[in-house]
């Protein structure tokens, strides 16, 4: 069937697609379309058995949305346009920097400038009032030069040139709303410390990537959130797998999973890079995002996803929210300058300079009435 060179259409799931898991049972049909019924089925929408659908069309058979939510067993909600346009706060006209949040960003090390870069520029471009990044000393006069609207603070640092022990309580002076941790910080054992230590005694939320998490391989017990302190991980799948104690292979295989077995405890939320990002919660709430494209599989882009990640969160005040439409947007954007340059030139900073393009795009150009306006 697949070699016949004609439109197909599957109903519900295409033929060879499990429908008790995301996996093939043996050849499976190539549909054009799949018409699935009452709501979209996990392998239509998961590696590797999401290619086998085409376009998805969902069909309402006439099952109340009530009956179908009071069903046992894990969910799975799609980011969809409609929904996250409802995240997405407004800006009054009588605002300042102060009411959208101060990130303060702890990344980089000497060779790693631009992983720090690339997280505040996230964090910039995701409407962060402030965002001041933390780095080794010799590294400042670098990364300050990268933009005018970073502010700095210079870090004790090894002899390596990575962040050193010595730093944490200067870290902890410096005022935020947000901490985003790890792009670029090395593999140091005094700044593995370094971020044991503020993980423990930081008393604002936390989105921790790259090396922050590294530095709990195989110990993610020690990622707990406390009262009133929210912990974001963002790992990319070799990170997840280095955390939990895994194969890469094992990450892959189930990605729903994973991200709930850790999210499953008060460790906090759990944002799981890669095609069909996933995000769970602690309170079994597990979603997936269907934006995006391969041109954005390039060192950087989950850089700018953490800083994304802090600044949403810096405005909107919720976990859940904050990963939702950071990671929606995220793809977006990579959408859209996927568009202008093409999947094998695409780099992060395209997908930064089309962040406002992609919030424009989801509001339609939203924007709050003065009083005169009103009515």
């Amino acid at each position: 069937v697949n070699g016949l060179g004609v439109p197909i259409v599957a109903i519900d799931l295409p033929t060879g697609v499990s429908a008790d898991s995301h996996e093939l049972e043996g050849e499976a049909i190539e549909a054009s379309m799949t018409v699935t019924l009452a709501a979209p089925k996990i392998p239509l929408i998961l590696p590797p058995a999401d290619v086998y659908g085409g376009d998805l069309v969902i069909a309402d058979i006439g099952i109340p949305a009530g009956v179908i939510d009071e069903l046992d067993g894990p969910w799975v909600e799609l980011l969809t346009r409609e929904r996250m346009r409802e995240l997405v706060p407004a800006r009054a006209a009588d605002t300042h920097k102060g009411d959208f949040g101060r990130v303060l960003v702890i990344a980089g090390s000497v060779g790693r400038t631009g992983a720090a870069h690339l997280t505040a520029l996230g964090a910039l471009r995701s409407g962060a009032g402030l965002v001041t990044i933390a780095a080794p000393r010799s590294c400042v006069p670098t990364i300050a030069a990268m933009m005018p609207e970073y502010m700095t603070e210079p870090l004790d640092e090894t002899a390596a040139g990575a962040i050193d022990f010595s730093a944490v309580d200067r870290v902890l002076d410096i005022k935020a709303d947000v901490i985003a941790m790890g792009p670029g910080l090395g593999h140091d054992a005094s700044t593995a410390a370094f971020v044991h230590a503020i993980v423990e005694r930081a008393g604002v939320p936390l989105v921790l990537d790259a090396d922050a998490l590294n530095a709990f391989s195989g110990d993610p017990d020690r990622l707990v959130g406390r009262d009133g302190v929210d912990v974001i991980i963002t790992p990319h799948p070799g990170e997840m797998a280095r955390l939990l104690g895994v194969s890469i292979e094992q990450v892959q295989s189930d990605r729903l999973e994973h991200a709930r077995e850790f999210a499953a405890s008060p460790r906090g939320h759990v944002v799981l890079k890669g095609h069909r990002t996933v995000i769970a919660g602690p309170e079994s709430r597990t979603f997936v995002n269907l934006t995006g494209n391969a041109g954005m599989a390039t060192g950087g882009s989950g850089d700018l996803l953490t800083g994304m990640v802090a600044a949403w969160f810096a405005q909107i005040l919720d976990a859940e929210a904050a990963c939702k439409l950071a990671v929606y947007l995220h793809g977006t954007a990579g959408d859209l300058a996927e568009a202008d340059e093409g999947e094998s030139a695409l780099l992060p900073t395209d997908i930064a300079a089309h962040l406002g393009d992609a919030v424009l795009e989801l509001t339609a150009r939203r924007r709050v009435k003065r009083p005169a306006e009103a009515g």
